[in-house]
Parts: C-alpha cells; sequence; structure tokens
C-alpha cells in the first residue's frame, strides 16, 4: 500500500511541472492584451520588442531600446517612428510596427490580440499563389494574371474565392504562419475573410512579402509594385497620411467588411514602406460605416510619421 500511494504521489508531482509551467507562458501572454482603445484618447504607450524573430522577444512595456550606433550614424532618415498614439472614441483598435533594417518591432499594448482580416489577406493569397507556382516551374496564364491583378488593385472578391480554392483554403493560412513566422492569428475553415491575425502578425507579413519569402524571389517585385497599385475604395487608411509624393512608393492592402451578426465593422490596413511595415486594425459599431476606420487608420500612421 506504501508503495502504491509512493508511486501516485510521483505521478502527480509529473503533473504538476507542466501545469506550472503553463500558468507561467499564460501569465507572459496577458501583456499583450491590454485593450489600447479609449473614450478619453488617452495616450497607448507603445510595447517595445527586441529584433524580430521568431518569436521576438518582449523587452519591456515601454521604454527605448538603444539602437548601435553604426545605426544611428549610417541609417538614413527613416520616415517612420514608434510614438504613444492618441485616437478619439471608443473603437477597438492596435497598432504594430516594424523596423526591417534592426528588426525592431514595437506596437499598442494589445498587439497580440486577433481580429479578422477580411481583405487584408488577398495580399497573402496573392503571394502564396505566385511562389507555388514558381516552386512547381509554372508560370500563370492570363486569366490567373487577370484573377491576381484584380485582386490585389480593386480588393475583387469572386478573384479572390478562386485564388483562395487555387492554394488550397485554410491550408494557405497554415504556410503562411509557417513561412511568414506569424504569432497570434490562424485560419478559419471556410471563409478566406475570416483568417483571424493580430496587428504584430499584419507587420509580419509585411516584412515577409518585401523580403521575398511570401511570393518567392521570382514574383516579389511584381506583387509589390501591384500593392502600390491599389485604386478605388481600397485605396485608403495609413499611406494617405504621407505626402503626396511619397505614396506611390508605399504598398497596401486594406480590409473592410460589417460583420452582420455582430453588429460591426471590421476595418484593418497594412502598408508597407522602405524598410518598413505598419499594421493596424480596427472593430467598432457597424452604424458608423467603413470610413470611420478608414480614419483610424489615417490617423495612427500620421502619428507614426517620422
Amino acid at each position: 500500500m506504501g508503495k502504491r500511494r509512493a508511486a501516485s504521489r510521483q505521478r502527480a508531482n509529473r503533473m504538476i511541472v507542466p501545469a506550472a509551467v503553463l500558468a507561467v507562458l499564460a501569465a507572459g501572454a496577458g501583456i499583450a492584451r491590454v485593450v489600447a482603445s479609449s473614450d478619453d484618447a488617452r495616450a497607448a504607450a507603445p510595447i517595445w520588442h527586441a529584433p524580430a524573430s521568431s518569436p521576438p522577444r518582449i523587452l519591456e512595456k515601454g521604454g527605448v531600446p538603444p539602437l548601435s550606433p553604426r545605426v544611428l550614424e549610417t541609417g538614413p532618415v527613416f520616415p517612420v517612428r514608434p510614438a504613444a498614439v492618441r485616437v478619439p472614441g471608443d473603437a477597438w483598435w492596435s497598432w504594430a510596427l516594424l523596423d526591417h533594417r534592426t528588426g525592431t518591432l514595437s506596437g499598442s499594448p494589445n498587439l497580440g490580440e486577433t481580429s479578422t482580416t477580411a481583405s487584408l489577406i488577398k495580399a497573402w493569397i496573392g503571394a502564396d499563389f505566385l511562389r507555388l507556382a514558381d516552386e512547381a516551374g509554372r508560370r500563370p496564364g492570363d486569366r490567373r494574371m487577370r484573377q491576381l491583378r484584380i485582386m490585389l488593385r480593386d480588393s475583387d472578391n469572386q478573384a479572390a474565392e478562386a485564388l483562395w480554392a487555387a492554394v488550397g483554403r485554410a491550408e494557405s493560412i497554415r504556410r503562411l504562419r509557417h513561412v511568414c513566422q506569424l504569432m497570434d492569428g490562424g485560419p478559419h475553415r471556410q471563409m478566406w475573410s475570416n483568417t483571424r491575425l493580430s496587428a504584430r502578425d499584419v507587420v509580419l507579413l509585411g516584412r515577409c512579402i518585401a523580403d521575398g519569402r511570401a511570393a518567392g524571389a521570382t514574383w516579389t517585385p511584381w506583387l509589390m509594385r501591384e500593392m502600390r497599385a491599389v485604386r478605388g475604395v481600397g485605396d485608403f487608411g495609413i499611406r494617405k497620411a504621407f505626402p503626396p509624393a511619397a505614396r506611390s512608393g508605399i504598398a497596401i492592402k486594406n480590409g473592410w467588411v460589417v460583420r452582420d451578426a455582430l453588429g460591426e465593422w471590421h476595418v484593418n490596413c497594412l502598408a508597407v514602406g522602405d524598410g518598413w511595415s505598419i499594421g493596424v486594425l480596427t472593430r467598432y459599431p457597424a452604424a458608423r460605416g467603413y470610413a470611420y476606420g478608414a480614419s483610424i487608420c489615417r490617423r495612427i500612421g500620421r502619428q507614426l510619421r517620422a
């Protein structure tokens, strides 16, 4: 009997250790779950991270990690920098900024909280299709190239549906997590529009597109040109915060959808510049319209301009 009790205690102790580890991890993850919206428009101080790896290590909540003297002395004037961002009203919002040169990631305290991407995810669907075709030694035909172009430039949903099926639907988002080393989001089993990403994931996707991992070396220049050529109703948000002369060099993909079941608009913005990416996610009551979310993206972009 005594031997059985001792064996039982040993088994219980083996179970306690993983539970304790999980508790510590859960407490640490809570750092990125503070909601950054406010009805009194108080500033949301950025969280700073070490150079982004997989995953980036949180240095501290607030504060600025020092840049190396080489970066300070030789780096060009950079058009963006972290800031304490203010947005009036009671919408939910989050933002992240990734410096591609140094790998430094910063953002709102809730930069790891996910939301549905809507059409923003079309940037990845296009990249994934092109990379897979190139890896298979195929060049997409004229019909596919037209689908890619109108999906990226005009946010055409029928083209997105066709390409989403061609890349394997949810399996494509699982590749996105692996290829771009995302940290927070994941796929919906059927709908590309319901893919969930965080602002942190959005800027990691932006870097992944810019550095060629997403679309591959052959197609990255073409993809970036198409994202710089976004037009019509989808041309809003972060890019509009920059002077007109600078906008043509900024690649974007935005997402906007009203979630009737929730009574909410979800409006999201990705912008990729020369050496940087910014991501903004928003949610707010449906009665306010999509322009309200577009204005939040533009406002945050303006505050992150150096």
